[in-house]
């Protein structure tokens, strides 16, 4: 009789636990569905477009030379690069560089002998030549075909960042170089062009001369850099957009790139 007994209670644990169950189960669709594990709820979004995320890869590779030696941007960048090169992304990028130039340069002890100096590139380092690419196209492959010709119009703004950048250096003393790879036929028109974006009172302009031409850019201004250090300079900072511009011998204490997604300069 016992045993019956707890035969029939076992019965009716079983089947009020079952019952139990499938009415959580058995519930609206609209109740299920709220406490439905979903996966895909929870995950990050990706975007129906991959491209920017690609390209932002691409650029990444480009800035730290792991790219080297490319020629044009990836068709499916252009777009990237443009919408880049015009909105707060690039200031953005430029004023972290000038950020962290002016805290080294702010740990020099610049001496009153006037030979404390500060190197900088022009293009896409002191001036900014985005209006030519607006002009020609940011996929336009050879940029010296007529880069010259738009030197020679002088109209080029100058980069905010490197432009509070370089005053303030000048306020602590520095003695401030450019070393440009722009031909020396150019001079009139870049200084005029500095000038006007607010630079002036440099020590030195450094540009190309007929001996430079067959010479790459690391190995001329390496060689400028060398005689700078020649005549006494100490080199303690160098700003440049290209890879070219900072490597080499005779390289500054520090070195800081600026971005450039828009070409490259072979070293």
């Amino acid at each position: 009789m016992a045993s019956t007994q707890c035969l029939v209670v076992l019965f009716l644990i079983t089947f009020t636990s079952t019952a139990f169950s499938r009415s959580i189960l058995e519930t609206s669709p609209k109740t299920h569905h709220s406490f439905t594990f979903n996966p895909i709820s929870i995950r990050r979004k990706i975007p129906n477009d991959c491209d920017n995320w690609y390209c932002d890869s691409w650029r990444l590779s480009v800035e730290t030379d792991n790219a080297r030696s490319w020629t044009q941007i990836p068709a499916r960048c252009l777009d990237f690069v443009e919408e880049y090169a015009t909105c707060h992304h690039y200031s953005s990028d430029l004023e972290v560089v000038a950020k962290n130039a002016l805290e080294f340069a702010k740990e020099v002890n610049v001496s009153i002998h006037g030979k404390d100096a500060w190197v900088f590139d022009i293009d896409e380092t002191l001036l900014s030549n985005v209006g030519y690419f607006q002009f020609y196209g940011f996929g336009h492959v050879d940029v010296a075909a007529l880069f010259s010709e738009w030197v020679d119009l002088a109209v080029d703004p100058a980069l905010s960042a490197s432009l509070v950048l370089y005053k303030e250096l000048q306020k602590m003393g520095f003695k401030l170089i450019l070393l440009t790879g722009r031909n020396e036929s150019l001079r009139n028109a870049t200084k005029k062009n500095l000038f006007e974006a607010g630079y002036s009172n440099w020590e030195r302009l450094i540009m190309r001369r007929p001996p430079d031409m067959n010479k790459t850019v690391t190995e001329f201004k390496s060689e400028k850099r060398r005689e700078l250090i020649y005549h006494g300079f100490t080199l303690h900072g160098n700003c440049g957009d290209q890879w070219s511009d900072l490597r080499g011998f005779a390289v500054a204490t520090r070195s800081f790139k600026l971005p450039n997604p828009m070409y490259y300069i072979p070293l």
